[in-house]
């Protein structure tokens, strides 16, 4: 969340708690690096930083610290920000004779004064000439490329890696929002919290982010409860599960001689609530339409649906370490399992974007089912999010094309044309 303008050249950096992006006018993103640092604690000198260093994480001698120096979003350890940031400006643009930037930083709403001085300092510290200050959301707006100066009302999700934050923006600022400090961390940490409890596993951090990426999921709800995934194999689940076949739905032979739904979709609807990810886009209806199901009793064209379309493939074997004997051990982990594990924290987000439309002015509130709903940064990406916000708010959900770089993208307009986007920077307190 941090937004840079050199004179001469223009660059803008995203300065995220996952990952940190820098953005050059007419070059467009030449840098994408890990936000994490190295350092020797006995000579207090950086080892690596950005990709080297999260490839050291878990495995340095105890005088060599690897660290993140955002948490949730803002800055906790200000001189260690400092040395990184300059550290990227110098991967991205290494000329000596640069003039000091001039600097828009982006902070996810709802941050403290405190928070900002922060951010300012490191920004500072860093050569900055001049610092300017955007909220997130507005930052990812811009980047989405929605009308933020416009009388019409524009709602964003922006999940991700510290923070989620929701925002309704019209006019050039930020009507309702909320900030939730429940972003990837998260996720990673409830991971690791699953895999402790249900396997008895220590896993590092790395893993964690590895399983986020490759099964993450998101189960659809039916009728707001998440459905018990503890009582398929009966005809009692098979009954009160209802699962049977919508009746515009026909049978009929698929390709390869199995039987299929005859309708494209038919089957997403059918099984969609029932495992994760509910299908919502052409490939997954695509899937859908190919199902293998077997037309004897409901439960097991469940089962068969279930197995199929498991939300990120068959399981994996992960390693750790045995928290009983500290010994190396593996496990074996199915992509429900994952999609469990992240449940909370994905409900958590829901509600904050449920929250927010309850606050929304009645005036802005037909605007927003015109426009519907914006999804962006990683948490985005997760299979099956669009789906479940849509299936709770009711509303049109679209994702970014590029949701990991919308505030990048952002910060490199609010540069390119700062004069434009004067408006939506937050004034300076420091005085």
């Amino acid at each position: 969340m941090g937004y840079w303008g050199l004179l001469g050249r223009d660059l803008a950096v995203d300065l995220g708690t996952a990952n940190t992006l820098v953005y050059v006018r007419r070059k467009g993103i030449v840098l994408n690096e890990p936000s994490v640092v190295a350092i020797n604690r006995h000579s207090d000198r950086l080892v690596a930083v950005g990709k080297q260093a999260k490839r050291m994480m878990g495995r340095t001698p105890s005088h060599i610290e690897v660290v993140r120096p955002l948490k949730d979003g803002v800055i906790a350890d200000i001189d260690v920000a400092e040395r990184m940031l300059r550290k990227f400006l110098q991967m991205a643009h290494p000329s000596r004779f640069l003039a000091k930037p001039r600097v828009v930083v982006a902070v996810p709403s709802g941050t403290t004064g405190v928070e900002q001085r922060a951010v300012r300092e490191a920004a500072y510290e860093a050569g900055a000439r001049h610092v300017h200050i955007i909220e997130e959301p507005m930052a990812a707006a811009i980047g989405a490329g929605l009308k933020v100066n416009g009388p019409v009302g524009n709602m964003i999700v922006d999940i991700g890696g510290g923070t989620t934050d929701v925002a309704i923006i019209a006019m050039g600022g930020v009507v309702v929002s909320q900030s939730i400090r429940v972003g990837g961390d998260e996720i990673d940490q409830a991971i690791i919290a699953y895999a402790k409890k249900e396997h008895g596993l220590l896993l590092g951090e790395r893993t964690a982010e590895h399983l986020k990426i490759s099964m993450g999921s998101v189960a659809a709800d039916v009728d707001g409860q998440r459905p018990p995934e503890d009582d398929l194999d009966g005809e009692a689940s098979a009954v009160s599960r209802q699962v049977a076949r919508p009746p515009e739905a026909e049978f009929g032979r698929a390709d390869g001689g199995e039987w299929g739904y005859g309708e494209r979709g038919s089957a997403a609807r059918v099984f969609g609530p029932l495992y994760g990810p509910a299908f919502g886009d052409g490939e997954s209806q695509e899937l859908a339409s190919r199902a293998p199901v077997r037309r004897d009793r409901p439960i097991d064209r469940l089962m068969n649906a279930r197995a199929r379309f498991a939300a990120g493939g068959a399981p994996i074997t992960i390693r750790g370490r045995d928290l009983v004997t500290g010994l190396p051990k593996t496990a074996v982990i199915s992509p429900g399992e994952v999609e469990k594990a992240i449940d909370d924290q994905v409900q958590t987000i829901v509600d904050a974007v449920q929250t927010t439309l309850d606050q929304c002015p009645a005036e802005l509130a037909g605007d927003l089912l015109d426009n519907g709903i914006v999804l962006t940064g990683g948490g985005a990406m997760l299979k099956g999010m669009l789906e479940r916000v849509a299936a709770t708010t009711g509303m049109q959900v679209r994702r970014v094309e590029k949701p990991l770089h919308s505030v990048a993208l952002g910060a490199g307009r609010c540069v390119d044309r700062f004069s434009a986007y004067q408006d939506v920077f937050l004034p300076d307190r420091r005085r």
